[in-house]
């Protein structure tokens, strides 16, 4: 026990701010998971409109993560993310002013563009303060403070949003100012000084000249990576589709329960595991972690097509569970141990609309693919998709060592 402690007390203090910071965002990000019941119950759009505002809001993420990525390298990411964060706070307090659908749809597509500069630039901070040997143990303790958030966050939008409407935005954007004024206080503007560019020791994240596209192509293991991180986004987002689908189908009119019970023993599984998972693999190449982590995917959601009893259900849900953390963890382990010191918020933010488009193609390909084969087939396929996706990351593991050797 003491060496787990041990791994999450020997972090930079700053770390803390950032996690303390993140931990806050998270409980208090009480809108979004509301946001088509409140366009529709609370203004009373219509359905159709309120599934274009809600479309709306999800396009609109992808240039402004990239537009925010690009300006974090360049005018600083403590900056970006304190105007950012800012800006997205402010602009939802017309929405507990008044429920006028032109104010209160304005007000939430620009808090909903200038958030999306907030992940790259946070997650730059992240990578810039901690050495490279400490990497693993920071993402997982960012991820812990993720979930200890959103464990919590959203039983309280719930009594908002049906009891204190108002409170709902002045909450999101109370909690939003106390993680801006935690990352003022105690971080430093992280973006590298030319001098700490050229002197920068580890050869995997020194600056690169020209545009994105030219450095992608002097790394093209991070490209594969990325490629094959959509696989991975894909299997995941299986948890949101078809595994609702499933449980409906085996428990019939008890399926929406059930799949409530598996999400909580996700959440506890998460809350319960990281700390560990975190501890016995911090010393792994992340390629290897992400490799038991498609292996995990396989087996869990695997199992999904073939068990009938609620008790293997939870036996899946803690095996993909396992692989989630994995996952997590040691992509952004990844990326950052491998992105020039001068485009790590591009690279982020580049990594966040790629797991973004996995997502997306999971649940249109799968509704489709259910729709024509049952949804038994869909985890049937899955297996194969994760088996595949686990061995081409094992490649890549191979591929990456080569470079880092060349590299020394």
């Amino acid at each position: 026990m003491n060496k787990l402690i041990r791994t999450y007390t020997n972090l930079p203090k700053e770390m803390y701010a950032m996690c303390f910071a993140k931990l806050v965002n998270s409980f208090g990000d009480f809108v979004v998971p509301f946001l088509a019941l409140y366009l529709t119950q609370k203004i009373g759009m219509s359905a159709a409109a309120s599934g274009i505002v809600v479309t709306l809001a999800s396009i609109i993420g992808i240039p402004a993560s990239l537009i925010g990525g690009q300006v974090a390298d360049k005018l600083g990411r403590k900056k970006v993310y304190i105007y950012a964060q800012s800006i997205s706070a402010l602009a939802l307090i017309p929405c507990a002013a008044t429920q006028n659908e032109v104010i209160c749809v304005t007000s939430l597509l620009i808090s909903t563009f200038f958030n999306g500069f907030i992940r790259p630039a946070f997650s730059s901070i992240v990578t810039d303060i901690l050495p490279a040997n400490q990497r693993q143990a920071g993402f997982s303790l960012q991820y812990l403070s993720i979930n200890v958030g959103v464990s919590i966050g959203p039983i309280v939008a719930g009594f908002l949003f049906n009891n204190l409407l108002p409170m709902l935005f002045i909450g999101d954007a109370l909690t939003s100012f106390i993680a801006v004024f935690s990352v003022w206080k105690y971080i430093k503007e992280t973006n590298p000084s030319h001098k700490h560019i050229k002197q920068h020791e580890n050869h995997a994240e020194k600056a690169e000249k020209g545009n994105v596209f030219e450095m992608l192509y002097k790394r093209p293991h991070l490209c594969l990576f990325f490629l094959i991180n959509v696989a991975y986004s894909f299997i995941y987002s299986q948890h949101r589709f078809a595994l609702p689908i499933t449980l409906n189908s085996v428990f019939s009119h008890n399926g929406a329960k059930m799949f409530g019970y598996v999400m909580s023993v996700n959440a506890l599984t998460v809350l319960a595991l990281t700390v560990f998972i975190g501890a016995l693999t911090k010393k792994n190449h992340p390629l290897s972690n992400l490799v038991f982590a498609g292996i995990s995917y396989a087996i869990g959601f695997g199992m999904l097509g073939y068990i009938n009893h609620f008790s293997l259900f939870i036996v899946s849900t803690v095996i993909w569970t396992t692989g989630e953390i994995l996952s997590t963890i040691s992509s952004g382990v990844y990326v950052a141990n491998n992105s020039p010191i001068n485009y790590r918020a591009r690279l982020n933010a580049i990594s966040s609309i790629g797991w973004g488009a996995g997502a997306a193609i999971s649940t249109s390909f799968s509704g489709i693919y259910i729709h024509n084969h049952g949804y038994k087939s869909i985890w049937t396929l899955t297996i194969f998709i994760a088996l595949i996706s686990a061995l081409l990351m094992f490649g890549l593991k191979v591929f990456s060592k080569r470079i880092e050797k060349r590299g020394k």
